[in-house]
């Protein structure tokens, strides 16, 4: 199958994918009829701008056709859209840092601590480090309109940039800019990747490291997000009852999940070898949690070893989870609870997935 390598780029100040591969005219051709995709003579590549769903997207469009190769690629970080703004002055360096004191004293996560301080950088750099006190809502009109429109960013980002500017505006200068002129756009419906019970099977068996087998296990086993299965104690685990307690997911929110005996006895097993003493998984120094990025690196390396080309993340495991149990018969309220949703709409997303529930609708056409 033909190979097209897919790699970051930027292109006057814009993010970009570049699409790249020995000339091939068929191939060039198949190219040429992907959405919104142009060439870009003096690089001698294929471009398209960059958006944070641009990757699923040409998985789907050249699914079956051609092999992408994206180990080139990632995605990018809010940091990045700071391309060639003036730095942040010092008196702004220390605002923001008074902003972020405050989020942190009111228990933000601090991963909304780390886009919304970084959102709000990006604002007041577009600005010219611009006097907080004489801001105003065309400032941030012209922000939405010059820069971030004109840059074709997501409407996540947008809506993450927005609001740090809007909060912190209302709680640090204690007025409020009028949005109105704004259109805030609706996040896209996109339905959960989900996994099959064969593919979950060889990613989790794919390690011979019972340390990197077991943390795989339990996200899947107990539908867990990345930072909830990080901050496990092992405390947390009450064998007998076959229970596992999870502090503080999102929403700050306690709950308990069931974890079986199978699971339980490979975490024996990874025991018996690590002996962690404070977190269920730690890192090189004992009694620290292990890392997100070196968890990442695990699942990649699964990949590999199964023979998985998907775009998998941390979160598919969850997702799939989610799906298998519906899919079993587990009544949806349930499911909501396990995976701690606070809204019923959150977790009804799984029905569109679920292949038990799809298999039983009946084309009008079989009646024909």
């Amino acid at each position: 199958m033909k190979k097209i390598f897919i790699k970051n780029g930027i292109i006057g100040k814009t993010q970009m994918v570049f699409l790249e591969f020995p000339y091939d005219f068929e191939l060039k051709e198949l190219v040429k009829t992907f959405p919104g995709i142009d060439w870009k003579k003096e690089l001698k590549v294929w471009y398209v701008p960059y958006s944070d769903n641009k990757l699923s997207e040409l998985l789907e469009f050249f699914k079956g056709k051609v092999w992408l190769d994206y180990s080139q690629f990632k995605k990018v970080k809010i940091e990045e859209a700071f391309d060639n703004l003036p730095p942040i002055s010092k008196e702004l360096g220390q605002e923001i840092q008074k902003f972020t004191d405050w989020m942190r004293n009111r228990r933000y996560s601090e991963s909304t601590i780390k886009n919304y301080s970084g959102g709000l950088g990006l604002f007041f750099r577009f600005t010219g480090n611009k006097n907080p006190e004489v801001i105003s809502n065309e400032d941030l009109e012209s922000f939405h309109k010059d820069y971030i429109i004109l840059r074709k960013y997501s409407a996540s980002f947008q809506s993450l940039v927005i609001n740090a500017v809007k909060l912190y505006f209302s709680n640090r200068q204690k007025r409020k800019l009028e949005v109105q002129g704004i259109e805030r756009p609706k996040n896209p419906r996109i339905l959960p990747h989900i996994l099959s019970k064969e593919e979950v099977k060889a990613i989790l068996q794919s390690h011979q490291n019972v340390k990197h087998r077991a943390m795989l296990s339990l996200i899947y086993a107990c539908g867990l997000r990345r930072s909830e299965l990080l901050n496990i104690k092992i405390g947390d685990i009450d064998s007998k009852r076959g229970m596992l307690l999870i502090r503080q997911g999102k929403g700050k929110k306690d709950r308990m999940v069931p974890i079986s005996e199978k699971i339980l006895e490979l975490l024996r097993e990874y025991y018996r070898y690590e002996k962690p003493r404070v977190y269920l998984f730690e890192g090189e120094k004992l009694g620290e949690k292990y890392s997100a990025g070196s968890l990442q690196k695990v699942l990649k390396t699964s990949l590999l070893k199964a023979g998985i080309k998907k775009p998998v993340t941390l979160h598919w495991l969850r997702h799939s989870y989610a799906t298998h149990l519906l899919e079993s018969g587990t009544d949806l309220r349930y499911i909501q609870e396990l995976l701690g949703h606070n809204s019923s709409k959150t977790t009804e997303i799984y029905t569109h997935v679920s292949q038990k529930s799809l298999e039983k609708i009946k084309s009008p056409f079989d009646d024909l």
